[in-house]
């Protein structure tokens, strides 16, 4: 079983920062791409940022220059550095990842989100 719970969504105003975690937790074996999805009220959820498990980063062209993606191997956590924000960023944020459970099986989770509101 595995789970992942992120943290550090909130308030902010524009232009402010904000760094979302997610701790990936349970039987896990090893765990390759990790990613960041969002999404806002009548829209589909879309991917903002991806990582892979050697460390090569994908962005959305709209949080380009302004968001970073990262993570600990380590402690199976991904951050998100989101800076510059804008309103248009207000979403629920979600992460996403491909993971190998001790049991042998391989499968993509999410996590239950985290509220990023960026007032103008």
């Amino acid at each position: 079983q595995v789970q992942l719970a992120e943290s550090g969504g909130g308030l902010v105003q524009a232009g402010g920062s904000l760094r979302l975690a997610c701790a990936a937790s349970g039987t896990i074996s090893r765990i390759n791409a990790m990613a960041w999805y969002r999404q806002s009220p009548g829209k589909q959820r879309e991917s903002v940022a991806t990582i892979t498990g050697g460390g090569s980063t994908n962005y959305a062209d709209s949080v380009k220059g302004r968001f970073t993606i990262s993570r600990d191997n380590a402690k199976n956590t991904v951050f998100l550095q989101m800076n510059s924000l804008k309103p248009e960023d207000t979403a629920v944020y979600y992460c996403n990842a491909n993971v190998f459970a001790t049991s042998g099986v391989y499968g993509n989770f999410w996590g239950q989100g985290t509220q990023v509101t960026v007032s103008s």
